[in-house]
């Protein structure tokens, strides 16, 4: 199909990049960092998450996050809700976007939300009711579309009856997870290609960890099919905690500079990224897995007089 002349970068650092970090990192600090996005530019951002905060205690001050951050014009902040109880609360604190998620695999589906695939489809039908007249989008997400850890290859009929039923419930916007790294450009365009011909008004967007090395591989193939939405997350900060082997998400950074240098157009300052994903570092106390903000862009030129000369 070609590569689409822009591109949505969906920053996802702060919801499922965080999540996992054991120390609680202050609101404050959090809406300082969304706000740094926002200001290079990006302007959908997966925010927060209306879980219970038992489960993710690094997300219990979700509603003071989206009170405290700028919300510049056309600007989307988005955020996971597994149940009802969640939407009620995403609503309440003036959320724009709703994401509701599932699994392609049954197994991973148990353990990372404690039912089966069609207990979760029912619960999308009782959020999709909840929403009924309310002004905030809907989006769909199954994750593990590329692979289970469990179980190996999720079939295409499988993401398939989980993409009708968002569909018959109104939603027009779906992520395929590949929530372990297990993507490989050839499936991913194979199933974006399944999926597009069978749901052809849904907007697809595509969020890929780097486990195995090849998350901006997969972007290539992503874009290459025609997909013009991603999720990235703020030096390659991420993974899930109930999928072994998965490590970071692919790094906005990384992924912004691709584009550029593809001449795909993002709207977002590099340079002003770079700054913010140094201060998520700094933050975290941690090397992050981003390159780009270590060695920035080729641009980037260095002092001839102070490089080493080899000698001897």
């Amino acid at each position: 199909m070609g590569s689409p002349a822009s591109v949505e970068i969906i920053e996802v650092g702060t919801r499922d990049g965080l999540q996992m970090e054991p120390v609680f990192v202050d609101t404050k600090t959090k809406i300082e960092l969304i706000n740094g996005l926002t200001g290079a530019g990006i302007r959908h951002i997966e925010a927060t998450s209306f879980v219970s905060p038992r489960a993710v205690p690094q997300l219990k001050d979700a509603a003071d996050v989206l009170a405290g951050i700028n919300r510049p014009a056309g600007s989307i902040f988005s955020v996971l809700t597994p149940n009802t109880k969640g939407v009620e609360r995403a609503i309440a604190a003036k959320a724009d976007e709703i994401i509701v998620f599932l699994s392609g695999s049954e197994s991973h589906n148990q353990k990372n939300l404690n039912r089966s695939i069609d207990r979760s489809l029912e619960d999308v039908s009782a959020i999709a009711q909840c929403v009924e007249g309310v002004e905030i989008q809907k989006k769909g997400a199954i994750a593990c579309s590329f692979g289970c850890p469990f179980e190996g290859d999720v079939e295409l009929d499988t993401l398939k009856r989980i993409a009708g039923h968002f569909h018959s419930a109104g939603f027009r916007s779906l992520t395929l997870g590949d929530t372990t790294g297990m993507a490989t450009p050839g499936l991913v365009e194979r199933t974006v290609s399944a999926l597009r011909d069978a749901f052809p008004e849904m907007r697809l967007t595509l969020h890929f960890h780097n486990t195995r090395g090849i998350g901006l591989v997969n972007v290539v193939a992503g874009l290459n099919a025609g997909v013009d939405s991603y999720e990235s997350s703020l030096g390659g900060l991420g993974g899930c905690p109930f999928a072994p082997g998965a490590s970071g998400n692919i790094c906005t950074e990384d992924l912004v500079y691709l584009l550029n240098e593809m001449g795909i157009d993002t709207g977002i300052d590099l340079g002003r990224l770079i700054d913010v994903a140094l201060r998520m570092e700094a933050v975290l106390g941690r090397s992050l897995p981003g390159q780009v903000m270590k060695a920035g862009p080729r641009s980037r030129l260095h002092e001839y007089e102070s490089a080493l000369r080899a000698t001897g």
